[in-house]
């Protein structure tokens, strides 16, 4: 569909998701330009006393995922270069506000939203020194992470670290309300409207409710009260956001904000509710740019996720993402856990599904709470033994990974640490390189 006097969105994202597709699609079909910024095609100068950003675009919806990246900095300091030349929806400090945990619940408390008591310490003896405030069970997470990675539920005895690996970590108030079920909601805003809503339910043996763990989804769209509604619109006003994913969960107090995601996927509410986030939010844009839509349009299209490969796309990311960065065959990764982390030597093993890590190592990082027992078949071996399993933080050349690893003793063996296939599915293994020869000698410098 043409209109009169179309404009250009920028979408500003360095990965390739269902979302940014689908939210390309939506410009198109609306009738206005788009262009992916990214990697292939986007370039900024100054060049005597002006800017310059190739390609020009007319507004920027900022979807740059931060919060598992190794140095969010980088790029949060590239989506303020470009805010400051154009119109963006989701500014960066906004943005910076809600992938930090802390950051968020200080915004909402002072904006008078409720959100679970919380404490961060910049020392492990003063983050251990409130544990009693938290009562028998505490939710201890990182304050910068995404799809449920870097959380845990600790008891009163567990012993906490004020940061887990190269992040700081903080304790938090666990709501719950005794349902068989662990139970949130998800609430999506789009310029102070809430566009769809589900519940998420926690997997079996887990507590958390993301998507991304196998939690399940229900369509909360009506049957949300309009306390959660109203609270879900507040949240994603303190932050100053223009589209977020708002996470509520119910305690006998009412309801309480837990997170306010800048970046949140579609693929589980659009399972719940058939409904796509994706025209909303190619809508506000283009009247951001001051553009026209047409109303009955973005509802025909929100009704279809179309993450097909949009037009925006440059040529050249489809070949750059199907090589995947290599990984030797002995590495040295951080493994972190509730109370601390360690750097080890791991081993590459593409025939074990699932990473495993040694006992003490575990017990020394705090790794876990074990969330229940696994049968794996030892070798060639027809018998099968029993192993708890655990949540770990692994750290591998710059990315991090949040896996439940098996729990056995390895002491016998060379490595602490066995990486499996639910890590090694991002690399390829290079079975030639291991960390663990001997280097060969180095130059001394010229004096």
């Amino acid at each position: 569909m043409a209109v009169a006097d179309p404009v250009t969105v920028g979408v500003l994202s360095l990965h390739t998701s269902k979302e940014t597709k689908a939210i390309c699609n939506a410009i198109d079909a609306l009738g206005h330009d788009c262009e992916w910024l990214r990697t292939e095609n986007t370039t900024i100068s100054v060049t005597d006393g002006s800017v310059v950003l190739e390609p020009e675009v007319d507004v920027i919806a900022n979807r740059m995922l931060l919060s598992n990246t190794e140095h969010p900095a980088e790029e949060l300091g590239l989506a303020n270069t470009f805010a400051q030349l154009v119109p963006m929806l989701n500014e960066p400090m906004t943005v910076l506000t809600a992938i930090h945990k802390l950051s968020t619940a200080a915004a909402l408390a002072v904006n008078d939203v409720r959100t679970p008591n919380v404490t961060l310490a910049l020392n492990s003896d003063q983050l251990n020194a409130v544990r009693d405030r938290y009562g028998e069970e505490a939710v201890y997470k990182t304050a910068i992470g995404t799809h449920g990675g870097g959380t845990w539920k600790v008891g009163r005895d567990d012993p906490i670290n004020a940061m887990v690996g190269n992040r700081y970590a903080f304790l938090q108030e666990l709501i719950d309300r005794g349902e068989t079920r662990h139970r949130d909601v998800r609430v999506y805003v789009v310029d102070g409207t809430v566009v769809a809503a589900m519940y998420r339910y926690a997997p079996d043996n887990d507590w958390r409710t993301n998507v991304a763990l196998g939690g399940s989804v229900e369509d909360a769209t009506a049957d949300l009260p309009e306390e959660a509604r109203e609270m879900a619109r507040r949240a994603s006003d303190a932050i100053g956001l223009d589209y977020a994913g708002v996470d509520l969960v119910e305690g006998d107090e009412g309801w309480f904000v837990l997170e306010v995601n800048p970046t949140a996927g579609f693929k589980g509410l659009y399972e719940a509710t058939g409904v796509s986030p994706a025209p909303h939010i190619a809508k506000l844009a283009i009247e951001r740019a001051g553009g026209s839509v047409d109303d009955d349009r973005v509802e025909e299209l929100s009704t279809v996720l179309d993450d097909s490969r949009p037009a925006a796309m440059p040529a050249r990311a489809t070949q750059a993402e199907v090589e995947p960065a290599d990984i030797g065959y002995i590495e040295e990764v951080i493994v972190s856990g509730t109370s601390g982390s360690r750097t080890v030597l791991a081993k590459s093993d593409t025939g074990a599904t699932r990473t495993s890590i040694d006992t003490s190592l575990a017990a020394e990082i705090g790794a876990g709470p074990i969330k229940s027992i696994t049968r794996v078949k030892s070798g060639s071996s027809k018998t099968t033994r029993s192993r708890p399993v655990v949540d770990v933080v692994v750290g591998v050349g710059g990315n991090r990974h949040t896996v439940t690893a098996s729990v056995e003793d390895r002491e016998h063996m060379d490595y602490q640490v066995l990486l499996g296939r639910d890590i090694l599915e991002n690399y390829r293994v290079d079975v030639s390189r291991r960390v663990d020869q001997d280097a060969t000698d180095t130059p001394e410098e010229e004096e």
